[in-house]
């Protein structure tokens, strides 16, 4: 971090400063990241674990199928208006109060499912408990670039990544042989509880704050208590930002959705990840339709089918490291700011792997003669697809938005969780009407459509950035410079010659 220009503004002693978290040990920074990974794959194992039980919903509240799959959309409906709180709740008190409060009530909210006498009480929790569950997911970048520098974050960030992506993946497994066992519906809503209480156990106490520009407020606070008269005008950055309720709300609510509108890389990123994360959440219904309608399944062998797209997301994120692999040399070529593109080259991979999983998946899955294998293994491209295009797209917005990545950011999750709050309710209809193959077809196609993305951005992004209004375009400026340079060393070649 620059030494402000203010002398009196609060800043760290130094580059080496042990209150920085950017210069706590190795060993310190990786367990903070296991615990934010830990957290993540519990909300979200969350979102997907009522799925494997849906029909013992619907059997035990005499509702229709449609209601009953609600279990999953309105929990992804709290993902929606979550992060409008938790990301300036995180700016506003910080990383660890954030934490603490959200996983907390999200445990408890899982208790009123676990007892729920009906089907709204149970669905109003749901949404409530989504609310909560998004904070982790939601700051876990945040905590990422507390602790790590850009040079040494890659790694963290891939696991992170793969985590949000893994607990989904593991709640019909795990659910699916709770349903098998003949234990009532509940016992997957205490086995939920029980997983949340121990996740939080392990984590949050211990967490500390990591949120540079609070650590900053609070040392500027220590230093007016300990010797007021000479710390009388020391502030922090933190303290001179507006946080009335006009300025919260023009930062969270209004920015992220004018961006939306008005830029253009923004708003065709959040409708790719849209369907995207929705084709995700798709596979919950469509499984069963495979391996259970069609194969003969059991509840439990359907959410085995699983661990393919599980593996999908760990080979995802190995190719996602594979492919960063230069990016430290970028770093330094580009004074810390590469150019965002670059981000791109898994996305590259990712966006035909997910349309030909699809097109796999549908053209086996659809007969009963073909081995269940075959479609099975799909899913690994499926995973893989899904993990690669969300991986590049997102750090790609983080890089081209930089200070209004965090706006950039809400806006996207906003949408696609809107978006995938809907896929669960008309996969079935979808599936049964088309046919399997015709369905993953559709889907494929819609996939297809967005292949060239990766590519496109890839060569036109830096155009398309110099038109934005909340892209800084560093990287633009220093390659002007770089030009510059070499054209007047190229210059002064000439003249002594």
């Amino acid at each position: 971090m620059q030494k402000p220009k203010d002398p009196n503004q609060v800043s760290w002693d130094g580059p080496d400063d042990p209150e920085n978290p950017q210069n706590w040990s190795q060993g310190y920074k990786w367990w903070l990241t296991v615990a934010t990974m830990i957290m993540c794959i519990n909300v979200t194992f969350a979102s997907s674990a009522p799925t494997s039980a849906v029909l013992l919903l619907k059997q035990q509240f005499h509702t229709s199928r449609e209601v009953a799959d609600l279990i999953t959309s309105v929990f992804l409906l709290g993902y929606c208006i979550g992060p409008l709180f938790w990301g300036p709740g995180s700016e506003l008190m910080g990383r660890r109060p954030v934490f603490l409060i959200a996983m907390f009530s999200y445990t408890v909210l899982i208790l009123g499912q676990s007892l729920a006498p009906n089907v709204e009480t149970l669905l109003v929790t749901r949404f409530l408990s989504g609310f909560f569950a998004c904070a982790p997911v939601n700051n876990s970048g945040g905590v990422i670039a507390d602790i790590w520098g850009a040079e040494t974050r890659g790694l963290a960030v891939s696991l992170i990544a793969a985590s949000v992506f893994l607990g989904p993946v593991l709640g019909p497994i795990i659910s699916g042989f709770i349903v098998d066992s003949h234990l009532s519906w509940r016992w997957v809503f205490w086995v939920m509880m029980i997983f949340a209480g121990v996740c939080s156990l392990i984590t949050t106490p211990f967490f500390p704050e990591t949120y540079g520009p609070i650590l900053l407020h609070r040392k500027a606070e220590r230093l007016r208590r300990e010797e007021p008269e000479k710390h009388t005008k020391l502030f922090s950055e933190h303290e001179k930002q507006d946080w009335t309720f006009g300025g919260v709300i023009r930062r969270t609510i209004l920015r992220p959705f004018i961006m939306l509108m008005l830029e253009p890389i923004l708003s065709l990123i959040t409708i790719y990840l849209s369907m995207v994360y929705g084709v995700l959440y798709a596979l919950f219904s469509a499984f069963p339709i495979i391996f259970v309608g069609v194969r003969g399944f059991s509840i439990s062998q359907n959410g085995l089918i699983f661990i393919g797209v599980g593996i999908g997301t760990i080979v995802g994120s190995l190719i996602n490291v594979w492919t960063s692999r230069g990016y430290n040399e970028l770093i330094k070529k580009w004074k810390g700011f590469p150019p965002p593109e670059e981000r791109l080259y898994s996305a590259m991979i990712g966006a035909p792997a997910l349309v030909v999983g699809a097109f796999w998946l549908g053209w086996t899955g659809h007969y009963a003669s073909v081995p269940w294998y075959v479609p099975a293994i799909s899913t690994i491209l499926i995973g893989a697809g899904i993990n690669l295009v969300f991986m590049s797209f997102l750090t790609y917005l983080v890089d081209t938005y930089l200070i209004f990545s965090a706006s950039a950011m809400a806006a996207n999750t906003v949408i696609r969780s809107a978006v995938a709050a809907g896929f669960p309710l008309f996969t079935i209809h979808m599936f049964t009407r088309l046919g399997i193959n015709w369905a993953c077809t559709l889907i494929a196609l819609l996939a297809l459509f967005f292949v060239p993305a990766p590519f496109l951005f890839y060569k036109y992004g830096p155009l398309i950035r110099t038109k934005s209004k909340f892209a800084p375009c560093v990287d633009l400026a220093i390659a002007a410079k770089m030009k510059e340079a070499a054209e007047a060393a190229k210059k002064q070649g000439g003249l002594n010659v």
